[in-house]
Formats: C-alpha cells, sequence, structure tokens
C-alpha cells in the first residue's frame, strides 16, 4: 500500500476521496458572487481545483477538476473530459474554465448530474491532435499528441482511484478541442461513452472505428475558423456506415458554436442518457 501511495505521489494523481470538500446543495452562481463579492471566475477557479499530472512522458500537465456534489465513499461517478480551445493553451490553469465551465458547473445541473468534470489545459505550442487546422480534411497522426496522450494517462489513473464509472466516460471539447475529440474516440477505440465534437474536425477514413459511439456534432454554417466542411463530411462518413450519430448545424452562426451547445438543457440529458456497454 505504502508503495501503491508513493507511486501515485508521483504521478500527480492522489485523490483524497475521504476529505472532499462539498459546495453546499443548495449552491447558486449568482448568489455566491453576490454574498462573497467574488468575481464569476473566481467562484468557477473555487469549484475547478487546480491540479497537475505527470505521465509516462514526465512532461506535468496542468487540469482542472470539479467533484460530484453530494460525493458518497463506495459510489462510482461519470466522467466529462472537456477539451478546450487553442485560445486557452498555456500554464496558468485558469483560462480553461473561460468556455463551458459555467454550464457545466450550474447547481440545478450538478445535482441532476452528479459527476467529474476534467479540464486539462494544453500547454502553449501544442495541440490535442497534431493536425492543419486550415485544410478542408486531414489524416490521423499515427501517435498521439503528447497532452492527449498524458489526459489518457490522467483518466485511466482516476478510474482507478478516484470512483469513476467506466461506462459513463464522456468526451466533448471545442474549435482545438473539437479536433481533440475527433482524434481521441478514433485512437482509444471503445473507451468513451459518448462524444460531442464542437467545430472541429477528423479522419473521414477513422470512422469504422466509432460507428456505433453515440456522437452529437455541433458546427456553425458561418464559421470561418473552422470551416464547416470538416464536421460535415465527419457525418456524412458516420452516415454512410451507419452510425445514428446527431449533427446540429447552427444557422448564421460563426466560429462560436459551443454557447449556444452548452447552455442547452437537451444537450446534457442526451450526454448523461448515453453508457458504453461491456465487451
Amino acid at each position: 500500500m505504502a508503495q501503491r501511495n508513493s507511486a501515485l505521489r508521483k504521478t500527480g494523481a492522489i485523490f483524497a476521496i475521504l476529505v472532499l470538500i462539498q459546495i453546499p446543495t443548495n449552491f447558486s452562481m449568482a448568489q455566491e458572487t453576490k454574498e462573497s463579492g467574488k468575481t464569476e471566475s473566481e467562484v468557477l477557479a473555487q469549484l475547478f481545483e487546480p491540479r497537475e499530472f505527470v505521465g509516462a512522458n514526465k512532461v506535468p500537465i496542468k487540469y482542472r477538476l470539479m467533484k460530484p456534489i453530494n460525493y458518497r465513499p463506495g459510489k462510482k461517478y461519470p466522467l466529462v473530459l472537456f477539451l478546450h480551445g487553442a485560445g486557452e493553451r498555456g500554464d496558468d490553469n485558469l483560462i480553461t474554465l473561460k468556455h463551458g465551465a459555467k454550464e457545466f458547473a450550474n447547481a440545478a445541473r450538478r445535482e441532476k448530474y452528479p459527476c467529474y468534470v476534467v479540464v486539462p489545459q494544453c500547454p502553449k505550442g501544442q495541440k490535442w491532435s497534431d493536425v492543419d487546422w486550415s485544410l478542408e480534411t486531414s489524416t490521423q497522426p499515427d501517435i498521439p499528441s503528447p497532452s492527449l496522450a498524458t489526459t489518457k494517462e490522467l483518466l485511466d489513473e482516476m478510474i482507478e482511484t478516484a470512483g469513476v464509472d467506466k461506462n459513463r466516460i464522456y468526451l466533448t471539447g471545442l474549435s482545438m478541442g473539437g479536433y481533440g475529440t475527433w482524434d481521441a474516440i478514433a485512437r482509444y477505440e471503445g473507451f468513451f461513452a459518448a462524444a460531442a465534437p464542437i467545430c472541429g474536425g477528423g479522419d473521414p477514413k477513422m470512422v469504422s472505428k466509432f460507428s456505433r459511439l453515440p456522437i452529437w456534432c455541433f458546427h456553425g454554417d458561418a464559421d470561418t475558423a473552422v470551416k464547416v466542411v470538416r464536421s460535415r463530411e465527419m457525418i456524412e462518413a458516420l452516415k454512410a456506415v451507419g452510425s445514428p450519430a446527431k449533427y446540429t448545424e447552427y444557422q448564421g452562426v460563426g466560429h462560436d458554436s459551443w454557447t449556444a451547445t452548452y447552455s442547452n438543457p437537451e444537450f446534457y440529458q442526451w450526454l448523461f442518457a448515453q453508457q458504453r456497454t461491456e465487451n
């Protein structure tokens, strides 16, 4: 046991299950900001704890972790992995909460869908998937990017140590994170229970690897940062192999197709209803 604990400390993956600090069940972000005088960013920083993980490549990756509300020892919880966009890269371990975090931290939503939310930060100059974003199509790299590989190791460690339901691990990401989402579901076949790539792109030749995975893809038809054809080609390829993948294309919307997505209650109903079937 002592040897195991020592190894976990080296990887930075200690999860103090018995001493989780819980936010009250009646927590309201608006109420908290009003009563405490804190800004919304400060409240989110409190909910999403700053952490660091060191994987096999020995390069630390910083991440934020929001724990399930009213955590109960012995119970296994779903986990949502959120991959941010290119603008949130760096090492401050804070800017990653700019998009999406507020919606996942919604008090009523946390009560209805208690889960872990993991928000890793991709270092500056790196990508979740090493592809050229300017192209209208791309081929999946042979190996994962260092950031994605380390993030996968982090999830594997959490499955062992943090009471994660391995049949309810969900993946979503926007822009650069959308590319990372398509990459991960092809690379880690059978690992995720559902995926929601937003304004990203993948390799249409890889769709057979996740043709049965519940997928809901989102993109704005006026997106000039990531061409909408990137999502369209993935959905067309999935439909060709009989996938039931869902696709929402926002009319007249540019690159920001994530605000409408993450504020939609139907998105969470769909996401948390999915469950991986053990092989």
